[in-house]
Parts: C-alpha cells; structure tokens; sequence
C-alpha cells in the first residue's frame, strides 16, 4: 500500500519505511457468540475453523512516497539574508521540523498560497532543527510556525496549524503595507 507523504520536500520520489499496526489473527478462548460475532467482523467464514479469533497487533511495514514537486523553495542559515532579508518582494517562510506532523499539514497550505500569490510573494521553508542560529533569531520555540516579511523586516506571524484563511488574511495585510 502508498501514500503520499505530504511534508516531502524533495524532486525526486522518496521512499521511507514506517511501521504500521496490522490485524492478525491469534487464538484465544472465546465464547461461542463472541467467537461468531468476531467471525463476522474479521470476514472469516463460519465453517473455516472451531477455534475462535481474536485481534492482535502486529508489526508491518508501509511504503510511504513523495510524489508531489513543493511550490515553497527549502531556505537555509546560508541563503537566508540573500533569499529573505535582500527580497524585493513580500516573503512567506515556514518554520518546521520533519517529525512534526502539523507541519506537513501546513505545508499543502502553503503550497497552495504558494500557486495562489505566484508573482506577488514568494513563500519558503526552513527546517528549524537543522538551522538552529535561524530558528533562534526569530524565537522560534514550537512549530508550524510562519514568519511573513517585507522589505527584510518581521512583519506577521502565525503560530501553529491554521485554516488558510488565518495565513491569507496575514499575507494581505503584509501586501497592503
């Protein structure tokens, strides 16, 4: 089984390895209602078997792929003042973490924002574990959180995982300065 791992930021697909509960079967001593009701629920077909079943979590293994091309460009410590602070343009920086699962939510937003703004803000993401100075700079303690600039000052920030209206409201008052 695939799924697209959203919070991907990668050209290339990728594929990671995440270990997933499955149902297996195992004995155990059932009533004999309890052992059909059960048969029921598992599909199992009433003359397969005198024993009775029982769920029991099992490790398995799910392929999980990155298949999309992200519209936000990866920034770092090193092409921060070049990309964010020297822009002429209004600039939109995600802060995240890659075991952070409200940032890949976040980030599909901010896609979108990325398509939507295309031309009038140009939007980014930075990982805050691996560059700690950036993330240090501008307080950064919790993420998703998305810094908006303008002429290479702070000017709007969201904290946490927003409807996109939270983020678009934010980016039109930036715009409008």
């Amino acid at each position: 089984m695939a799924y697209t791992f959203a919070g991907c930021h990668s050209k290339v697909p990728v594929s990671v390895s995440v270990p997933v509960p499955v149902p297996v079967l195992q004995e155990s001593n059932f009533s004999s209602s309890l052992r059909l009701r059960s048969q029921r629920l598992l599909n199992i077909p009433s003359g397969f078997s005198q024993k009775s079943f029982s769920l029991r979590k099992s490790p398995a293994r799910l392929q999980v792929l990155c298949l999309r091309d992200p519209k936000a460009t990866v920034v770092t410590g090193k092409s921060w003042d070049k990309l964010i602070l020297n822009s002429d343009d209004p600039v939109l920086v995600e802060f995240y973490a890659s075991w952070c699962g409200p940032c890949r939510m976040v980030h599909r937003v901010i896609d979108e924002i990325a398509t939507d703004y295309s031309g009038r803000l140009k939007c980014f993401v930075l990982n805050a574990d691996e560059d700690l100075e950036v993330a240090e700079e501008y307080d950064i303690k919790a993420v998703p959180v998305v810094l908006l600039f303008k002429n290479g000052e702070k000017r709007e920030s969201v904290v946490g995982t927003m409807p996109k209206d939270f983020y678009v409201a934010a980016i039109e008052r930036v715009l409008s300065l």
